[in-house]
């Protein structure tokens, strides 16, 4: 399962952007998909996760600024009220099935958000 990520870019800090992610390849399900993000030199972390039923979470540090969203094997994330510390490169993630019995745990490529200040 392949995983494309894009939408990010550089925005003023206030501004706002949007990331998209769409999944393809021999998909059964997909139970879970998320975003996460990335800064030098540190572990890779959690921003917002929707599961198939449409539950989802938020890292704290976004709560209120982001709003993560699914269409079938495609997430999203819109990012408001956007900050200098939102600067990260944002990876998208998603869990399920190929068939089954087979799982699967994908990331897409990265795509970097730069908030000027």
């Amino acid at each position: 399962v392949q995983l494309q990520a894009s939408g990010g870019g550089l925005v003023q800090a206030g501004g706002f952007l949007r990331l998209s992610c769409a999944a393809s390849g021999i998909i059964f399900s997909i139970a879970r998909m998320g975003w996460y993000l990335q800064t030098p030199g540190k572990q890779r972390e959690l921003v917002a996760q929707i599961t198939s039923g449409g539950l989802s979470t938020y890292a704290d540090s976004v709560k209120g600024r982001f709003t993560i969203s699914r269409d079938k094997n495609t997430v999203y994330l819109q990012m408001n009220s956007l900050k200098p510390e939102d600067i990260a490169v944002y990876y998208c993630n998603a869990l399920g099935l190929t068939d089954w019995r087979t799982n699967f745990d994908s990331w897409g490529q990265g795509t970097l958000v730069t908030v000027s200040s």
